[in-house]
């Protein structure tokens, strides 16, 4: 798993099943097997967090970065693509702003 890399993800009960696009490095041998994520949702509001995204397969949607969250890697299930760079991009300049950075 790779930054850039969107994943079908099991975010438990409340989170549900859903895509996450991946925004953390790759763990060294050192670090914890973590991976931090932004959710996917086709629930658009709107936000000035939200990059939009469309990909063949998947309905119209926005990757939230009110929708941060770490896991380990076994809450993931497959891989279903990857984000062009301007994509990434726009989403790290979305997460900066929510997070004040």
């Amino acid at each position: 798993m790779k930054r850039g890399e969107i994943w079908l993800a099991d975010l438990g009960y409340l989170g549900k099943i859903r895509p996450v696009l991946i925004i953390s490095v790759v763990p060294g041998d050192e670090d914890r097997a973590l991976f931090t994520y932004v959710i996917r949702t086709t629930s658009m509001r709107g936000t000035a967090y939200e990059v939009p995204h469309q990909a063949r397969g998947m309905k119209p949607g926005v990757f939230d970065a009110q929708g941060i969250g770490t896991t380990d890697f076994s809450r993931f299930i497959r891989h279903l693509g990857d984000v062009d760079g301007k994509t990434l991009a726009q989403l790290e300049e979305r997460v900066r702003a929510w997070l004040a950075l």
